[in-house]
């Protein structure tokens, strides 16, 4: 098996991480300068975590999950570890495959937008490679996003920033409207393990039909709301909000910060 290194143990790293790991397709270990989180990772029984970059030099692919703020000093540290045969994958927000290359002088870079359920195996991951990256070794590469969920490749740097703003960010979109439907069900009087399953069956549902049916959105609305009737007055209400405007204008703004994000 190859043996992948991630750099950063934080949310998406160890996300990431964590779902290879479960799929048992490669040898994963984990580089974290936080001292507690080495502990906290460790501890798990499950990777090796550690905070030294020495472990990079054995890599045959090295993920970069570290905050885009701090990539260049981090680029700087891990320079005298890196050898132009290893494969480079990013699910840095924003940070260009040009920006990379030249951070850490290499030339092999797969730049990738996943998403948080890739730790169980359901995440969204979209990339694109830099010309250097081989038929092969992008093949291998989709092989290890697919062990999280689903991934495809897409034209161009753009529309990984695109798919920040869906999928990328989108899990948190959802988590946000779950959670007002789940306060709204517990200030009805449901207990909060009730009011968890009334509307974590409900969205688990609701996808599955999406799903498994060639229907629209919309006409799946409509089939649910009936003319006069309960649920036609909750989808007005949304409406009469702008809740639908509201959740495009936050997908512009979380695309519009990935661009910011790689200017920086």
């Amino acid at each position: 098996m190859k043996n992948i290194v991630v750099i950063g143990g934080g949310n998406m790293g160890f996300t990431y991480a964590e779902g290879i790991f479960n799929a048992q397709i490669a040898n994963i270990q984990i580089v974290e300068k936080f001292d507690q989180r080495v502990k906290e990772i460790n501890n798990m029984n499950k990777m090796n975590a550690t905070s030294s970059y020495a472990i990079i030099q054995d890599a045959d692919i090295v993920f970069l999950a570290v905050k885009p703020q701090v990539a260049m000093e981090v680029f700087e540290e891990i320079k005298t570890f890196l050898n132009p045969n290893q494969l480079f994958v990013s699910v840095m927000a924003g940070m260009k495959i040009e920006t990379i290359q030249q951070g850490l002088g290499i030339a092999k870079v797969v730049r990738c937008m996943p998403n948080l359920p890739a730790s169980i195996q359901l995440g969204m991951t979209t990339y694109v490679k830099s010309k250097e990256v081989s038929d092969e070794e992008l093949e291998l590469t989709a092989k290890i996003l697919k062990s999280t969920g689903k991934a495809f490749e897409v034209k161009d740097e753009v529309a990984i920033d695109y798919t920040t703003g869906i999928s990328g960010s989108g899990s948190a979109y959802v988590f946000y409207f779950m959670n007002a439907m789940a306060e709204a069900a517990e200030k009805l009087g449901f207990s909060s393990e009730e009011s968890k399953t009334l509307v974590s069956q409900t969205f688990e549902g609701a996808v599955e039909l999406y799903k498994q049916n060639d229907i629209s959105l919309v006409e799946w609305m409509n089939r649910v709301a009936s003319k006069g009737g309960t649920t036609r007055e909750a989808l007005n209400t949304f409406d009469e909000k702008n809740v639908d405007d509201g959740i495009k204008h936050g997908v512009e703004a979380c695309v519009q910060r990935a661009f910011e994000l790689g200017k920086s």
